[in-house]
């Protein structure tokens, strides 16, 4: 399956990765790396992980408090958030 980035779960990824990257050298490369795991696991097992409504599910990201929301559209797997799990849960629901 291919995936697609809604463009402020982008900025959401890279907003974060430079965040780390500020941190610490090399952690804002770490977490693109865990980001990307992240999205294969959901490209090979789509409906693996727990539905948040209708058809959006949320993966959560090792090492990080993050997760990706994502719903699948046809062959495509739409990334509707890049969410820190500490912030408003509803905040990317104006995306769908």
């Amino acid at each position: 399956m291919k995936y697609a980035f809604h463009p402020e779960a982008e900025a959401e990824f890279r907003h974060a990765i430079n965040y780390y990257e500020d941190c610490a050298p090399g952690l804002g490369y770490d977490f693109a790396i865990e980001v990307h795991s992240t999205i294969e696991n959901i490209r090979s097992f789509p409906d693996a992980w727990s539905i948040l409504e209708d058809d959006i599910r949320r993966c959560q990201i090792r090492r990080f408090p993050y997760g990706i929301v994502y719903s699948k559209q046809d062959d495509v797997i739409f990334i509707l958030a890049v969410m820190h799990l500490h912030r408003d849960p509803e905040y990317w629901k104006n995306r769908v």
